[in-house]
């Protein structure tokens, strides 16, 4: 994708947040992209971003190895805002002084300076979110404390003359609740920023980009029936027309009524050619045995390059194979842009096998969910296909825990679907970020009409969330937990307990596996 000319870049330094920070930003109206934390000042000089945004990150600055940006980058006389780590960083190499140990974790309540810049517009008290295992101890020169906590004292510094700021907080997540007005006034009032991002901007970019990455030869595009492919879809049919083949394939592992919706959704709504591949037989063969979570990722993939392959050579000259990989799947599988950690590998962009013939397209690579649901409604997608809860890659295989076999997946299906009817039938999928069933490798004692039954065991997951970054499980009703236990264990033979996921993001993922 060709990028505006406004733009923030993010040094990334490891944060599980870089991308929510991106995502902020953009939702003032200014690009955000990430970039590697040591990228070099004179690329940072060619390319000229508006702003710089250092992250955060898991590492101490004390730490051999700790990621470091080129110290060239405070010579370059443009605004700098470091966030946690990021603070660190402009302390320590700015000639300040780092305290090891000096912890603070969750909300604290902070009080800024009426001058500080960055708080213009904002109330007191302030309820910041903390999250560090470090902090300032002494200022660098030229820099005054513009913000504090009774725990922290350097909670907010600044250095107007050179435009240099940091935020020992995270301004960027839902726990900060003003911390949007801290990036906004970063954003415009320091860096000058008019926020000229706009999503239709992102189309018109994107087709052209992927018309002259793809000027010759047939694109094939992974469907799966989500919002993600869809859109992918779509902008490939605008970009190259008749050359795009939109492969669905049928790998068993899918939501009921799968294969149907989504041939009818864009085959007939869009006129997108849709190939169906029916390769159930084959993913069920490769998954045989496997428990491990990551294990089940990389056969699926191996399948599935070798799927798409194999229909690349019914269609001649296919070179291209698109994906709707998304912001979150990238950071979550190890992000390219920075040394963040991984906490499971996606199928979209760490499930595949490093030799294969096709040029990899990911035109929404760069998106939050929530803007490509936008991207999709320009393009005129309906609303139920848009709003539709996000589904992985390796679709049910990582919601079955243990082997994935053909009467597991069978259980899992019903469930599930039982579960949605109830949702739209109560008006809560639309206050739903994602809701699933999933499968337990146990099986508990449970009575039925007099009966012993031995069983399993099904667990319900819904969360509400803006991006997929963080999620609190969703509070629904007792009753209608009720109403869908009770459906579940009556109607389909071979479960008898249901149990309900009570865990946001983090600690733990929003899937299971």
């Amino acid at each position: 994708m060709t990028a505006p000319a406004e733009r923030v870049f993010v040094l990334d330094f490891g944060s599980q947040y870089s991308q929510l920070i991106a995502r902020r930003i953009r939702e003032l109206g200014v690009y955000a992209e990430i970039r590697r934390h040591d990228l070099p000042a004179e690329t940072i000089r060619r390319e000229a971003p508006r702003a710089l945004v250092l992250s955060g990150g898991p590492a101490s600055v004390y730490e051999t190895g700790a990621p470091h940006p080129d110290p060239g980058i405070f010579r370059l006389g443009i605004p700098i805002l470091g966030i946690c780590y990021g603070l660190q960083l402009l302390g320590q190499l700015l000639e300040g002084r780092v305290a090891p140990g000096a912890r603070e974790f969750g909300h604290s309540d902070l009080t800024w300076d009426e001058g500080a810049r960055l708080f213009g517009g904002a109330s007191q008290p302030f309820r910041a979110w903390m999250s560090h295992g470090d902090a300032l101890a002494a200022l660098p020169p030229g820099f005054r404390a513009m913000a504090w906590t009774s725990g922290t004292p350097y909670a907010g510094i600044e250095d107007p003359a050179r435009r240099l700021y940091g935020l020992q907080f995270h301004p960027e997540v839902a726990h900060t609740p003003q911390g949007k007005t801290v990036l906004r006034n970063f954003l415009f009032d320091v860096a000058g920023c008019r926020g000229e991002w706009d999503l239709g901007d992102f189309i018109e970019r994107t087709v052209a980009d992927l018309a002259g990455r793809a000027s010759e030869g047939h694109v094939i595009c992974g469907l799966s029936g989500g919002v993600d492919s869809s859109v992918t879809a779509l902008l490939l049919r605008r970009a190259v027309g008749e050359r795009l083949d939109a492969v669905f394939v049928d790998n068993g592992l899918l939501r009921k009524n799968e294969a149907r919706e989504v041939i009818a959704a864009l085959g007939d709504s869009f006129g997108v050619r849709v190939i169906q591949v029916d390769a159930a037989e084959r993913f069920l063969t490769a998954l045989a045995g496997v428990e491990d979570p990551e294990e089940k990722r990389k056969r699926i993939g191996e399948v599935f390059i070798r799927v798409f392959e194999a229909a690349a050579e019914k269609l001649g000259d296919a070179r291209y194979l698109a994906q709707g990989t998304l912001y979150p799947d990238v950071i979550e599988s190890a992000a390219t842009a920075g040394p963040a950690r991984t906490i499971k590998t996606h199928h979209n962009v760490g499930g595949l096998p490093s030799k294969h013939r096709f040029t990899i397209l990911e035109p929404l690579r760069e998106l939050f969910k929530d803007e490509v649901r936008e991207v999709g409604r320009r393009l005129g997608l309906s609303d139920e296909l848009v709003g539709r809860h996000p589904f992985p890659g390796p679709g049910l295989a990582v919601r079955i825990l243990g082997e994935v076999t053909r009467e597991r997946l069978a259980l899992l299906r019903e469930a599930d679907a039982i579960f949605i009817q109830e949702l739209r039938a109560h008006g809560l999928y639309e206050k739903t970020w994602q809701a699933f069933a999933v499968l337990l490798p146990i099986r508990t004692v449970g009575v039925m009409g007099d009966a012993r039954t031995y069983e399993n065991v099904a667990a319900l997951r819904a969360v509400t969330s803006l991006d997929g970054m963080t999620a609190d499980w969703a509070m629904l009703p007792h009753e209608f937990l009720a109403r869908v236990a009770t459906r579940i264990v009556n109607e389909i033979r071979g479960v008898n307990r249901v149990v309900y996921d009570v865990t946001s993001k983090p600690p733990g993922t929003i899937e299971w596996e």
